[in-house]
């Protein structure tokens, strides 16, 4: 199983991405693809006039303040429009896709936290009404079930409480925990650049290779939402996964690619 996270970037070639999972799977290849949608859920949150706000934890990570208001435009545009185009485009190959939030099912399921300790000019303080969380569990058996009936899941956030809310959850560490749980060969993460960079943004100083015990050590080499997907890299092999790969999702044959070699590989 080679589980794929495509991350949500408008530079992202998404034609170049499906017809590379339907060259693939008609090698025998078994996938499957989690997708993400912040930059189009930004424009679509600024244009309804509640644009996203960020906040920052104590712990000095960076995420999307999620009020009520902002779950329910992240789940129009994820759910919806995001989803629902994957579909159509996997559709028209002969691909029997699947869309599915980790709502339903709760295919992801984990705690939420409605209250976040943040800093605001060097000052502590405590956000109420958040509807964000992490993904603790998996519905495999769900997901088995549609597979061997035939069908292509395509998965994206939010996930489920334990109590059945709807929480934002992040892309790439639930991605890792899907890798995780099917004991997945290979997780790859697409972005809009060719890997992790020793000096971003200058694509020459593409860290290739990175040994999976010293994988936290590399966090400081990533530059915004990479620091994410660093993390989730990490969780994922701690979870069992064989290697993770930061690839480019710009490129014709991007999945390919990134199996051939391309990109920065943690194993």
């Amino acid at each position: 199983m080679i589980v794929v996270k495509v991350g949500g970037g408008t530079s992202l070639n998404i034609d170049a991405v499906v017809a590379d999972i339907v060259a693939l799977r008609a090698k025998g290849t078994e996938l499957l693809l989690i997708h993400g949608g912040a930059q189009t859920t930004n424009a679509v949150a600024e244009a309804l006039g509640h644009p996203a706000q960020f906040v920052t934890s104590e712990t000095g990570h960076t995420s999307r303040r999620t009020d009520r208001r902002t779950l329910e435009i992240f789940e129009m545009v994820y759910c919806g429009q995001l989803n629902k185009m994957w579909v159509e485009k996997l559709q028209v190959t002969g691909i029997n896709a699947v869309g599915l939030s980790g709502l339903d099912g709760r295919i992801f399921e984990g705690t939420r936290k409605d209250t976040l300790r943040i800093r605001v000019d060097g000052r502590r303080m405590v956000l109420r009404d958040d509807w964000t969380g992490t993904v603790d569990k998996v519905n495999v058996d769900l997901l088995k079930t549609l597979i061997d009936a035939g069908y292509f899941p395509v998965l994206t956030p939010p996930g489920s409480s334990t109590a059945g809310e709807a929480i934002n959850v992040d892309g790439d560490r639930a991605a890792a925990m899907v890798a995780g749980a099917f004991n997945a060969e290979a997780l790859v993460i697409l972005t809009d650049q060719v890997g992790l960079l020793k000096k971003f943004p200058d694509e020459a100083t593409l860290i290739a290779a990175i040994p999976k015990a010293q994988a936290d050590r590399f966090m400081e080499f990533a530059e915004g939402r990479m620091k994410k997907k660093v993390m989730g890299a990490v969780e994922a092999l701690a979870e069992g996964v064989g290697k993770v790969i930061f690839a480019d999702g710009r490129v014709d044959q991007p999945i390919s690619r990134a199996l051939a070699g391309a990109g920065t590989h943690i194993s």
